[in-house]
This record gives structure tokens, C-alpha cells and sequence, in this order.
């Protein structure tokens, strides 16, 4: 990557499971918002299509869809967690 930007991508439960990985590195050529980080992802793990409601966090808040992720961000990926 000729800017060198990149993002730490956090993976918890099932969606760890579907990706095969924890944690990874990721190129980020330009600010993405949440929205489309998620379907770029989808591109490189379909697996994931299989979730219906994945959530995100960038920088250990919750991030909406709208929501922008920088060069150094780290982001986590998790399915929503019920209670009872």
C-alpha cells in the first residue's frame, strides 16, 4: 500500500469462527465509513452474509453505519449480544 494506512480488525465469537482468524491487519487506502467496510469485507469473507446483524466498534466504542474508520483504527466485529 503506498500510503502504508492500515487498520487492526478484531474478530469475536461466530464471526471469528467464519473468518478463521482473531485478529488481522488490513489495508485502508482512504477513510471508509462503517458501512462500507462491512461490505467490503463481505467481499472477502462471504461467509460473514450468513450473519444478519453484525456489530462494530472502532476504537472501543460502537460505531454506526455512517461512522468513518481512519488509518490506525482499531475495529472489532461481533454479532450483537442478547440478554435475558
Amino acid at each position: 500500500m503506498e500510503n502504508g494506512a492500515v487498520i487492526d480488525i478484531l474478530y469475536f465469537a461466530r464471526v471469528a469462527e467464519l473468518t478463521g482468524k482473531r485478529t488481522e491487519q488490513m489495508p485502508l487506502p482512504a477513510p471508509v465509513s462503517v458501512a462500507q467496510w462491512l461490505t467490503q469485507l463481505n467481499t472477502t469473507y462471504p461467509a460473514l452474509q450468513d450473519i444478519r446483524v453484525l456489530k462494530v466498534a472502532v476504537n472501543k466504542k460502537h460505531a454506526l453505519p455512517d461512522a468513518l474508520i481512519h488509518d490506525r483504527d482499531e475495529v472489532a466485529l461481533f454479532e450483537p449480544v442478547t440478554g435475558g
